[in-house]
């Protein structure tokens, strides 16, 4: 079966009710940024431990970062051709394994080894559920069901420092591992015990080298798939600028404290989560088209304003610094599903290698913002804000011209989304 064959969809309702099986794939989607925001508050108490740099622990991000991406491209192959479930076990064993290693870790550069560790596994929920909700549900209930995901780990951000800054409270740095430690662990028995296997024996496809490494070449070759993976990955580098740059946001530029990572991630995750209900309540009533252009235009109008007011002497401080981000973030929700479910049924017969491509590209630009254009910008509020307008520009330019190109509705069921592709990037 090649990827320009149709499915139908769903292919089976989960057992136990849908609201647990969102639940779970939820969870695994917070791993990641679990994994990344909690550690903001520490990195003062790192600092003073170790004697590491600002750049040096900024690397405790984007080794993460890299290695969740190259192994991203592993995770959606392995579960066409294995099934959904066995692949997210093993991962979530792995990175409950490497959770114990960071927490043990006697040094930073012990730590950042098993920060690696964590990255190849965490991956395995993260990519693989964006899949499974292919994999079950079909049209507006897929962008229904990916916005409601959306919404619950979309808190995962807003919540992670929080946690490790009330960790931080109670004892050191170390206790934010054994913390992921034990959320790894829940994740495990509800995905062993609960979640069912939505990609059953007779659509898998060989598990052999060869073919997992062509069903990614397949995917990268399609000008419209890489087009629709940029496209995703620009609209949510913005965001992830200003997240991955917490540490010099908040204590640097805005003189706050290990506690008040609150005051930049409460407004950001706010406006993810009502933009994601938006996006799942006008699904069927407002095309996937209007609703993911509306999503660019108010995160382009957000940011135009962020970078006027940061312009401003006057209004470098709080409320105005923090006042455009929840605006921002929710036309980035809105625009999420579409750009998802889009990549998705342009490969009906290779939903997981579809999910690797589109977060391998989304990983590996995170990573470079993590480690390198976030220390480099975020020395002033006007730097930091104009940098995150320019990507969200790229993102819309790109959207701009995925419409153009193919003409077409992107949010269409899997019969209408096979189509010949077509020679413009």
């Amino acid at each position: 079966m090649t990827s320009q064959e149709t499915t139908s969809a769903p292919n089976r309702q989960p057992a136990g009710g849908n609201w647990l099986f969102l639940v779970i794939l939820a969870g695994l989607g917070m791993v990641g940024p679990f994994s990344i925001d909690t550690m903001f508050p520490a990195f003062t108490q790192l600092e003073a431990e170790w004697g590491a740099s600002e750049l040096a622990l900024q690397q405790i991000v984007s080794v993460y970062l890299l290695a969740f991406a190259v192994m991203s491209l592993l995770h959606g192959p392995l579960s066409d051709a294995l099934g959904r479930k066995p692949v997210i076990i093993g991962g979530t064993i792995l990175y409950i394994a490497a959770s114990i290693g960071c927490a043990l870790s006697p040094n930073l550069a012990v730590l950042l080894v098993f920060r690696a560790l964590q990255g190849v596994s965490a991956g395995a929920g993260q990519i693989i559920s964006r899949a499974m909700v292919r994999d079950v549900f079909s049209d507006e209930q897929a962008q229904r069901t990916m916005s409601h995901i959306a919404m619950i780990f979309g808190l995962a951000p807003a919540l992670a420092p929080i946690i490790g800054g009330w960790v931080l409270g109670v004892g050191s740095w170390r206790g934010i591992f054994w913390f992921l430690t034990g959320f790894g662990l829940v994740l495990l028995a509800l995905v062993v015990l609960v979640m069912p296997e939505t990609h059953p024996a007779e659509r898998r496809s060989l598990f052999q080298v060869r073919s997992l490494v062509s069903g990614l070449l397949e995917v990268w070759r399609n000008r419209d798939g890489r087009r629709l993976a940029f496209a995703g990955m620009f609209n949510f580098a913005g965001m992830f600028l200003y997240i991955s740059a917490a540490q010099l946001f908040v204590v640097k530029l805005l003189g706050l404290g290990a506690q008040d990572f609150w005051i930049l991630f409460v407004p950001l995750i706010s406006g993810m989560v009502v933009g994601s209900w938006v996006s799942g309540r006008l699904a069927g009533r407002m095309s996937g088209r209007r609703l993911a252009s509306l999503g660019y235009l108010i995160s382009l109008g957000a940011g135009v304003v962020n970078l006027a007011l940061a312009l401003v002497p006057a209004a470098r401080g709080l409320p105005w610094a923090v006042l455009p981000l929840p605006f921002y973030s929710f036309g980035i929700a809105l625009a999420f599903p579409i750009l998802t479910l889009a990549m998705l049924d342009l490969f009906p017969a290779a939903r997981g290698s579809a999910s690797s491509v589109q977060s391998f590209v989304s990983l590996v630009a995170n990573a470079a913002i993590a480690g390198i254009l976030a220390p480099a910008v975020a020395f002033s509020l006007p730097s930091l804000a104009g940098t995150a307008l320019v990507l969200t520009v790229a993102a819309w330019a790109l959207w701009h011209r995925h419409l153009r190109v193919t003409n077409r509705e992107p949010t269409g069921s899997p019969d209408a989304a096979a189509y010949e592709p077509t020679d413009e990037m």
